[in-house]
């Protein structure tokens, strides 16, 4: 029986992206009151050339979010779990798994890579409330969040069976 499941997730909120754009008009706006119609922008202007480090550090930070990706990879073997920029490959051999369920684990407080501690310790998620909660090692304990809550618990039932 060759099992697998694969799920990339990305930052899909709107309310982030509308929040991140609005972050970047503050210093277009700026630049072009300022530079181009040569009025001072707000009561104490900020330097033109740090209007121009603003909107580079507005549109890094844009860029940095658009770039996180949490990658999870289910198969007989291992659990390989990838979350870009962070880390890449983490991985967890089944023979290692003490278990492994599919669980509503709340909000968490918000989303990225969660140190909770208590029952899970960490979480790493995109969006949502539900995620694979993996038991391994000497009680070495996390949570992988996913969008696709039935069918991991489908590919999971079946893997713990067969270990």
């Amino acid at each position: 029986m060759n099992l697998h499941f694969h799920e990339e997730q990305r930052f899909t909120q709107w309310w982030l992206w509308v929040g991140l754009a609005g972050i970047v008009i503050i210093p277009v706006v700026g630049i072009y009151q300022q530079i181009i119609l040569g009025k001072p922008f707000g009561d104490k202007p900020m330097p033109d050339a740090g209007l121009f480090i603003f909107l580079g550090v507005t549109i890094a930070l844009l860029f940095f979010f658009r770039s996180m990706k949490l990658t999870t990879e289910i198969n007989n073997e291992e659990i390989i779990i990838n979350f870009r920029p962070f880390f890449r490959n983490k991985v967890v051999k089944w023979r290692d798994v003490t278990s492994a369920e599919v669980v509503n684990y709340g909000f968490a407080g918000g989303w990225g890579i969660r140190w909770v501690g208590g029952k899970y310790n960490t979480i790493y998620n995109t969006s949502g409330r539900h995620g694979l909660f993996i038991t391994h090692g000497k009680n070495r304990r996390f949570v992988v969040g996913t969008r696709k809550k039935e069918e991991l618990e489908r590919v999971i039932k079946r893997l713990m069976a067969s270990n």
